[in-house]
């Protein structure tokens, strides 16, 4: 089975709850976030967790690169969106399927790098 790397930017909070699941899965959205998005690559996954979650408060002023694999079939039952430039492609899974989404994960959830701003208060787990 061919399988596809995702990567999934995610703050303090989620990631309690990727762990709370054994790291086998994403937490519900909200009811106004219509989509779950993974992205395509650690670059674009890094520069939203260290330029953005390290930010905002929402996201604990931390913020942590996942990644995860699927299969590729079933992977492309989704569309690649680009927001902006060539790294910048996401997944967009609608939110009512991110449990199907999960099902399809591919061994663990792992964390593949952690970064922290000024305003973290906690300890340095990754």
């Amino acid at each position: 089975m061919k399988l596809k790397k995702l990567f999934r930017p995610v703050g303090v909070k989620e990631l309690e709850l990727i762990k709370k699941s054994g790291m086998k899965a994403y937490p519900p959205r909200f009811s106004w976030q219509p989509i779950f998005y993974p992205v395509l690559n650690f670059e674009y996954a890094a520069q939203i967790a260290k330029e953005w979650n390290t930010e905002d408060e929402g996201s604990g002023f931390a913020g942590f690169v996942t990644e995860f694999e699927i299969p590729e079939a079933y992977f492309l039952n989704f569309k690649v969106q680009n927001v902006g430039g060539k790294i910048y492609e996401e997944l967009w899974v609608p939110s009512e399927r991110l449990t199907e989404f999960n099902n399809n994960i591919f061994n663990d959830i792992l964390v593949a790098a952690g970064f922290y701003g000024d305003r973290y208060i906690g300890e340095r787990i990754y």
